[in-house]
């Protein structure tokens, strides 16, 4: 799918597909974490069902309202305690397969809102 949608500054991604995400002209095949501002390149996250608190210490320290996590092909869900651990902190938590976050990351993106995409690629 290709995402063609310009604010004119900063990281928006410009296509996703099953294998990777384009982010302004590089591609990329493991899981990152984007904001317009930052792209954290090294993210190791576990399987989605076993993320933890402690994985989620990157993306929050960029001071997010929302946090987009992408699942990969499909919506999968993180462990209740770890949604809930982000939750408490004030920051919105909004779980959804890798193609939905990449297109409401960018329209969250477009409207300068502080959103973070936290994405599996596969």
């Amino acid at each position: 799918m290709k995402l063609e949608l310009d604010r004119g500054e900063g990281h928006l991604i410009r296509g996703c597909s099953g294998s990777a995400i384009l982010v302004g002209n590089e591609s990329f095949t493991r899981p990152l974490i984007l904001t317009i501002d930052h792209i954290i390149r090294d993210w190791q996250p576990p399987a989605v069902e076993a993320l933890a608190p402690a994985d989620f210490a990157a993306v929050l320290a960029l001071e997010p309202e929302v946090i987009l996590l992408g699942t990969g092909a499909r919506q999968r869900f993180p462990p209740p305690a770890m949604a809930a651990a982000i939750l408490r902190q004030g920051i919105g938590l909004e779980v959804m397969d890798t193609p939905a976050a990449c297109r409401t990351y960018n329209v969250l993106a477009a409207e300068y809102r502080r959103v973070a995409a936290a994405l599996f690629v596969t």
